[in-house]
């Protein structure tokens, strides 16, 4: 497996937004074929910062997945959403595979 972790910056005002947009993606996501970690904001500390966590089972998978979120009637409502409320400033994301605990199991 193969874990996607995005970072997001988000304007500090608009958690509700970015609390919608993450609550969007737990019916799609799933349903496009990753596995929902899930979307987190911090509790203390920074308000500007969000992350998004899930699992593919390998890039090639990552490739047919993104196609499917397009396509997805919620997916591309949430892309769409992102784009007209513009509460995310900018978002990086990078993969990573599990090299020990239980997750590399």
């Amino acid at each position: 497996m193969t874990t996607c972790i995005i970072e997001y910056r988000i304007d500090p005002y608009k958690h509700a937004e970015f609390e919608r947009y993450a609550h969007n993606w737990a019916t799609a996501i799933p349903r496009c074929g990753a596995e929902l970690l899930g979307y987190f904001l911090a509790e203390e500390g920074t308000r500007s910062r969000a992350f998004g966590i899930y699992s593919i089972a390998d890039l090639a998978a990552y490739e047919a997945y993104r196609k499917q979120l397009k396509d997805d009637p919620v997916g591309k409502e949430n892309f769409e959403f992102a784009q007209r409320d513009r509460f995310i400033l900018s978002e990086e994301r990078a993969f990573y595979r599990a090299i020990g605990g239980s997750a590399s199991a």
